[in-house]
């Protein structure tokens, strides 16, 4: 056993970073946002923005401190708890299983419309074992493959942003865009047209397409120069969220009226490609969602198989998940998420209203647990840091511990919101509560796990320090 390697440049995690926050969510669950809250959709867009930056700075000053494969996980572990580190470890984990599952079946859909010859499910275990393979190759293969995808990801927003932004102020040469300009914002209806109750509905919309901006601190633990890299992508959160969510989002609404009947038909970002009579808008639309969905497949495959690693190196996995190759892969931990992500996509097909709904709806809200855990984390963490390595404090939560607390409590506020909506089979309601119904027994597994061990043996940050086994090269 060598244990996890160095294999990740600092290019690769830049790009990781900047691509985490870029999901397949941004470019096709938009429209139903924007046809809940209006042009006040940028408000719930800037408010759960708001809050990650703020997850993130936590996360960050934890991750800066101990860097780990673990990441929140094992902060957790150490600041509230064995208990703590193993729920969150394994709810993430199934999160993101179920996330295989989803963006499989997504970028399926989008090759079969282009190669009808192989089926869907075909496809989706095309794309399945090409990218399992890409990570039992090595770290360096994974990040090499992300650089590509969220490089295309990043190209592609930001061509949309300028060439959009400058239609909008009718500079775009040769192109006559005759329902773009930031008259938009206010004339069908208002600002807010549905009320400023939407602003919070659009919230539950658009939270989860935020999910990934994390990856970047769970990677670090496998870059050169683990520190810096957690420093680096903490301080950048703010422009990148600023640029890639708000930035494309008030392009798209001021291309076109937020009620124009092509956002919803054709989702809002082929509609606003479409407005300004770009040729093939929806073709290439579908090339770039496709790229993120291998992407989103691709980290999220990498983000499973780290945490398993990281759960069965602190003895809260079976031990072989913790074993690598001769490569630093943690072979195991890849096959076993995987073959999860594969049942997942069986269910998908078998039952998609019944057993996969229930897959979907019971790791829905997931993020906001994790993110709730980070912050409890933190305000532990923060003393403890303080008390035993001072100098590791090189990223600081702002304001602490009110900031802390207020992030904690939005979140609170957020997911008692989320009660409140109860339409449909995947409502708020729905999701909150059967997440907490998995969440309930996970954490009752913990209990029973620390009963039989006979509770916590010694106060160890999260297994052995895992900086002490990265090899460097």
């Amino acid at each position: 056993m060598t244990g996890l390697q160095a294999g990740l440049k600092n290019r690769h995690l830049s790009m990781i970073a900047i691509g985490g926050v870029i999901g397949a969510g941004l470019f096709v669950g938009s429209s139903s946002g924007i046809a809940t809250a209006g042009p006040g959709i940028l408000l719930s867009y800037a408010l759960v923005g708001t809050l990650v930056v703020l997850v993130m700075r936590m996360l960050g000053e934890m991750s800066a401190a101990n860097p780990t494969s673990g990441s929140f996980s094992a902060h957790a572990d150490r600041a509230l708890g064995r208990w703590a580190g193993f729920s969150i470890g394994w709810l993430y984990w199934f999160f993101w299983v179920v996330v295989l599952a989803v963006e499989a079946t997504a970028g399926a859909k989008i090759l079969e419309g282009w190669i009808p010859a192989v089926p869907q499910w075909g496809w989706a275990l095309i794309v399945m074992v090409v990218l399992t393979a890409t990570n039992l190759v090595s770290v360096g293969s994974y990040g090499e493959f992300e650089f590509w995808f969220a490089g295309i990801k990043v190209v592609a927003i930001g061509a949309f942003i300028v060439i959009g932004g400058l239609a909008v102020f009718g500079v775009l040469p040769g192109v006559d865009a005759d329902k773009a300009g930031l008259s938009n914002l206010t004339d069908h209806g208002g600002f807010l047209p549905n009320g400023p109750g939407a602003i919070l509905t659009g919230v539950l919309l658009v939270v989860f397409s935020f999910m990934g901006s994390e990856i970047a601190t769970l990677a670090a633990g496998e870059s050169e120069n683990p520190q810096r890299a957690v420093t680096k992508s903490t301080n950048s959160i703010i422009w990148r969220i600023g640029v890639f969510y708000l930035g494309s989002i008030f392009v798209v609404v001021t291309l076109l009226p937020w009620d124009d009947p092509s956002i919803k038909e054709s989702g809002s970002y082929v509609a606003a490609l479409d407005s300004l009579g770009i040729a093939h808008a929806g073709q290439i639309m579908n090339f770039i969602v496709l790229t993120s969905v291998l992407s989103c497949l691709n980290s999220g495959l990498y983000t499973a198989s780290r945490m398993a690693f990281s759960l069965g190196e602190r003895g809260d996995a079976p031990k072989a998940f913790a074993r690598t190759t001769s490569r630093g892969v943690p072979m195991t931990a890849i096959l076993a998420s995987v073959i999860f992500g594969f049942v997942a996509v069986f269910f998908n097909y078998l039952s998609p209203d019944t057993i996969f709904l229930f897959l979907v709806n019971s790791s829905g809200a997931v993020a906001l647990f994790v993110w709730l855990v980070i912050c409890f984390s933190q305000l532990r963490m923060r003393k403890i840091i303080q008390a035993e390595a001072p100098e590791k404090l090189v990223v600081k939560m702002w304001l602490y511990p009110y900031l802390t607390w207020a992030t904690a409590g939005l979140i609170v506020f957020v997911l008692g919101y989320m009660l409140t909506d109860t339409e449909g089979a995947s409502s708020g309601r729905t999701t909150v509560l059967l997440s907490l119904l998995v969440a309930a027994f996970v954490l009752g597994v913990a209990v029973l796990k620390e009963r039989v061990r006979g509770g916590r043996s010694s106060d160890v940050v999260g297994g052995p320090d895992v900086q002490d086994k990265i090899k460097v090269g």
